[in-house]
């Protein structure tokens, strides 16, 4: 493969003020680096496009450092070596890092993994196969820990966690019911998906419609959005129940998250538990494995809405922020 002399990549070049805007990346054109001993140069093939990434994009305080200002944003990325001055990594293997959004970007190998295209599809190493498969799988296994027969109530459940989410735990005999918005994503998280049933958020019977999906209580909550979602769930919570706490999309632009069912927190004993699943590194082998091959045997589906070409990444990633995305948000870039 001939190197080019130049590539492009999207830096932060202003922190949001409210909700993120095109303003607030900058596309750049930069020289290709001279390969040091140890390192390995890779043509990313696509890149992944999460809400974690609104909160590193702010000054406030949070698990992670913020994202640099006029630095390459950050995210998880797939692709392929094209040059290589480590002997763990070879030109044509495919491999999985955090290079984020650029065509190409070196790496020194410590965080970059080789992945087997033979049987699942490099995209898939960057949802069902990856970082939010993982999270799914942590949270559903490691907090959550539904019996068979149990009730789990997973918002945002068309997205890239929450469909796994749903999936993992049909596989443990568990009653599955979804929060989406809209009639289309519904309609794909209870027959394509296997979840028992989906409410649909933007109808405006939040609260009503969770509870006749519910008659026997809720006893496990994935959460991703927060804010009245969140609220709705734990209404109808039975003693003991479990909440995953993975994300807070309905907040990422500065919104107000008021819990008006705190109060059940200690009326029904809950277990709420929040984490970061890079946090989680010694649970990564298992999950992937487990997850790979649950992919593999189409036990789990999983769906994709694809941006093509770099530039067009500021704009997927704002309508991901409003839930314009069906499913794991990526950007093709080859």
């Amino acid at each position: 493969m001939t190197i080019p002399a130049t590539y492009q990549r999207i830096v932060l070049a202003a922190r949001p003020r409210g909700a993120v805007a095109p303003e607030n990346f900058r596309l750049e054109t930069v020289p290709v680096p001279e390969l040091a001993d140890g390192e390995v140069l890779i043509r990313n093939h696509y890149l992944s496009l999460d809400p974690y990434m609104r909160g590193r994009m702010s000054k406030a305080a949070s698990y992670a450092a913020s994202q640099a200002l006029d630095e390459t944003m950050i995210g998880g990325t797939v692709g392929q070596v094209v040059a290589s001055r480590n002997p763990l990594f070879r030109v044509g293997d495919h491999v999985g890092g955090m290079l984020g959004w650029a065509e190409m970007g070196v790496s020194d190998g410590a965080l970059l993994r080789k992945l087997d295209i033979s049987h699942i599809p490099l995209s898939a190493y960057l949802g069902a196969v990856g970082m939010p498969g993982m999270a799914a799988w942590y949270g559903l296994n490691q907090i959550m820990a539904p019996a068979a027969g149990e009730t789990v109530v997973v918002s945002a459940a068309s997205g890239a966690v929450g469909s796994v989410v749903g999936q993992l735990a049909r596989l443990r005999g568990c009653r599955v019911v979804g929060i989406a918005g809209g009639p289309e994503k519904c309609d794909y998280v209870v027959k394509q998906l296997g979840f028992d049933a989906c409410v649909d958020y933007k109808a405006g019977n939040l609260e009503a419609d969770l509870a006749a999906a519910t008659p026997d209580g809720v006893d496990a909550i994935f959460e991703n959005v927060g804010g009245d979602c969140l609220d709705a769930a734990l209404a109808r919570t039975n003693a003991f129940a479990r909440v995953a706490l993975c994300g807070l999309i309905a907040g990422y632009n500065g919104a107000e998250m008021p819990i008006k069912n705190a109060r059940l927190l200690l009326i029904n004993r809950l277990s709420l538990r929040g984490f970061i699943i890079t946090e989680h590194m010694e649970y990564w082998q298992q999950g992937l494995q487990e997850l790979a091959a649950l992919v593999a045997d189409r036990r789990i589906t999983y769906r994709e809405t694809v941006a093509d070409g770099l530039a067009a990444a500021p704009q997927a990633f704002m309508g991901l922020l409003h839930g314009h995305n069906f499913g794991k948000q990526l950007v093709k870039l080859i």
